[in-house]
């Protein structure tokens, strides 16, 4: 029987060949894990982490977060909080996730009745990957609108309005009529009677510079607020699109094809910032810039102030991509005896250094920009949406040659967004191949490729008039609150319930037993300090600014400094934008 089906032995072996290979491409003949497949080599695993970690808001929120916080000094709470929060929380996610070779929601098997905590991760890498992939859109936009001889947002063009200007704008002033009679009037009023302003009389308010008029009225078309969604804006839509369709063809193939992308994505950045630091250095007033970044005016009064502590531990916190699942999910897909802890050494001093080589790019051109403008430096620097898309292509306008040097920023940005998207949807796809195994083995392409069409249709609410808005809604509320419980309830299911001791003899499994002293530090972290450290930071814990007695006379002095409660406050979180609270 078996001759009348297979008359040829080799047919028959390269039948089985070709079955295999169509139902497992993502899988090599010498992966050790033949179920899920493995990293081919490790360089692989680690520029995608070091792509994963190393993300916008190292270029947009930590040069800013320095230069706001003591410059130099701001970087001794920032290493403190790496080796007391960052590190040992990296170092776990990439433990548990190498052992169990699991996604996030599989992964709690440690502990079934915290699975919500892993659903919680994936939950919020869905959200987070809807604006994420926005915000790519609007990098590939000006990359775009950047081929050109000049930069459209250099000067005030047909699309701005009266308010558009460098230098202050006169808003009232004093004039002298033909009777005589010295009246105060308003600039629109003079400019229509032909008169002219007595000198000195001139009353001021600052212009909205070209790049921002174009970041609202050209590039995001603004609607007044979130109730005004009006049209899809075209293009944004279609570079959504193109968005999308890079990233799924990066990921088809799983972390065959996405490890290879990694190799550009990861290392392209360094490339640009190195060239950008390069001109920027060469530049006049760029040693003023850096010296308001990291020099000479750093404020080493400024340790004495918790805002700074708490700044350097969320930007650690949310800079290393913790509890968002990403790390558990990468990892899972590492051999079993990998050391997983010259790797979380590695990325994390990677991440950490990239940050501050970043703001010296930053902030020589930001130096460059004010000295030209006649400005001082803390009047040019901004944080998130408006660093990337107002200030630097602001900056970026003024030089010579300043198509050629946007275009490179913005790839730059590109490139950045790209790694950490592709490590987010990994977590999906990851989450779904471990609840829908043989499934994912025969449609792994339509899978992935439907769920970047399922994100790019969700997504298109934020390339509308109110787009914007919806961005900053989703930002604040799902890269907030819900990333810093869920590493709490992570670290505390593991450490304190699983058991730590018993999770050490877990990782020693993998890389060989220490001695005792190793581990000291890690179990001083993870039983105490880092918990700690976490839940001192859920700011929520404790009452609002204007909890308290409604009416006034009833507040005694308990509760004399209360906020008004007819004032609406927020619990303030550092996000994926930079931006503190919606817009």
């Amino acid at each position: 029987m078996d001759k009348l089906k297979c008359p040829s032995f080799f047919k028959c072996r390269g039948k089985e060949k070709v079955t295999a290979s169509s139902e497992n491409f993502h899988v090599g003949e010498n992966d050790e894990n033949q179920d899920r497949g493995n990293w081919s080599k490790k360089s692989d695993y680690l520029l995608s982490m070091v792509g994963y970690a190393v993300g916008l808001g190292n270029v947009w929120r930590f040069p800013y977060l320095t230069y706001n916080n003591g410059g130099g000094a701001f970087l001794i709470p920032y290493a403190i909080m790496l080796a007391l929060a960052g590190l040992p929380l990296f170092f776990l996610e990439c433990s548990l996730g190498q052992f169990a070779s699991l996604s996030p929601v599989s992964i709690w098997r440690i502990l079934p009745l915290f699975q919500g905590v892993g659903i919680t991760m994936v939950l919020i890498s869905i959200f987070v990957t809807i604006y994420y992939n926005v915000i790519i859109a609007y990098s590939l936009y000006y990359m775009f609108a950047s081929f050109q001889s000049e930069l459209p947002w250099k000067n005030c063009s047909s699309w701005a309005d009266q308010n558009c200007s460098r230098s202050p704008i006169v808003t009232h002033c004093n004039v002298s009529t033909n009777t005589g009679e010295i009246i105060r009037v308003n600039r629109s009023w003079v400019y229509n009677n032909s008169l002219t302003c007595i000198n000195g009389s001139e009353a001021y308010q600052p212009g909205q510079l070209p790049s921002e008029q174009y970041w609202n009225k050209v590039a995001l078309q603004r609607s007044s607020g979130m109730d005004e969604t009006g049209v899809i804006v075209w293009y944004l839509a279609l570079c959504l699109l193109l968005a999308w369709l890079i990233v799924g063809a990066a990921l088809f193939k799983g972390i065959k094809s996405s490890g290879k992308v990694v190799y550009f994505t990861a290392i392209f950045p360094y490339v640009v910032l190195l060239i950008l630091l390069i001109r920027g250095a060469t530049l006049e007033g760029a040693s003023k810039g850096i010296s308001y970044y990291i020099g000479a005016q750093s404020n080493f009064t400024k340790l004495r102030e918790a805002e700074v502590w708490k700044d350097a531990a969320t930007q650690i916190f949310y800079s290393l991509s913790v509890a968002w699942g990403g790390l558990v999910a990468l990892s899972s897909y590492n051999k079993f005896n990998n050391n997983c802890f010259s790797d979380a050494i590695v990325v994390c001093l990677t991440n950490c250094l990239t940050s501050v080589f970043a703001g010296f790019a930053i902030f020589s051109i930001l130096g460059h920009m004010a000295h030209i403008s006649g400005k001082e430096v803390s009047q040019v620097v901004k944080s998130g949406f408006d660093l990337a898309f107002i200030a630097y292509p602001e900056a970026l306008a003024q030089l010579p040659g300043g198509p050629f040097w946007s275009i490179l920023f913005f790839f730059m940005l590109l490139t950045l967004g790209l790694d950490s998207q592709f490590a987010s949807i990994e977590t999906i796809t990851t989450t779904i191949q471990d609840l829908f195994p043989k499934v994912m083995k025969k449609m792994r392409v339509p899978i992935t490729l439907g769920c970047c069409l399922v994100l790019f249709l969700l997504g298109l609410v934020c390339v509308t008039q109110a787009g914007i808005y919806w961005v900053h809604l989703i930002d604040h509320f799902c890269a907030g609150w819900g990333i810093l419980i869920a590493a709490i309830l992570e670290i505390i299911g593991i450490i304190w319930i699983y058991g730590g001791n018993r999770f050490i003899e877990d990782i020693e499994m993998m890389i060989g037993a220490k001695r005792w002293i190793f581990w000291l530090w890690w179990r001083a972290c993870w039983f105490v300090i880092t918990p700690l450290l976490l839940i001192r930071f859920v700011s929520c814990c404790r009452p609002a600014s204007n909890w308290g007695p409604y009416l006034e006379r009833h507040r005694g002095e308990r509760y004399k400094d209360m906020v008004d409660p007819k004032k609406e406050t927020d619990h303030e979180i550092p996000t994926v934008s930079g931006s503190r609270k919606p817009e």
